[in-house]
């Protein structure tokens, strides 16, 4: 029964992150077609959405193996088992978010294809609302693992990796 819960709830997460939200950018955008988009712009959007995922997912799969749950909680309740340990290495050596460094890669990627100021609305509301979710993530990481913690912070950018 557990492994079902998981299953679909990383389809659900799926179908919001993957669909759902670029979907919505789209009909706030006033349905505009999708095609014909300029060359530079469809690769560098296809690249952008493709890396985004693609950072996404490593993160995802590599959090599921390694730390055995996923640290999220919604403002405070908990919505998946949380990590027995701090995960510092793989995408977490890159960014302390890279789960949702690559949705907002992502997400810039399909604004970029759409090229409205409606797209790039949404995408600056979503990033808004992420960052208060993730400052309140971080208050309970460090409540959870302490000084592991501050030290990673202190070494591991939010988003991008910090420079040395």
């Amino acid at each position: 029964m557990k492994l079902i819960r998981e299953i679909i709830g990383y389809l659900l997460g799926g179908v919001v992150f993957v669909v759902g939200m670029p979907a919505l950018m789209w009909l706030l955008s006033g349905t505009p077609a999708l095609w014909p988009v300029g060359a530079a712009r469809l690769y560098a959007a296809c690249l952008l959405a493709a890396a985004g995922l693609a950072l996404s997912v490593w993160a995802i799969v590599y959090m599921r193996r390694k730390g055995d749950g996923n640290p999220m909680d919604a403002f405070g309740h908990e919505v998946a088992p949380r990590t027995k340990h701090l995960m510092t290495d793989g995408p977490y050596r890159l960014s302390r978010n890279p789960m949702l460094t690559g949705i907002f890669a992502y997400l810039a990627g399909c604004g970029l294809w759409l090229w409205t100021w409606q797209a790039a609305a949404f995408f600056v509301a979503f990033a808004a609302i992420m960052l208060l979710q993730v400052r309140s993530e971080e208050k309970r990481l460090r409540r959870d693992f302490g000084d592991e913690y501050t030290a990673y912070c202190r070494c591991t950018g939010r988003f991008f990796p910090k420079r040395k």
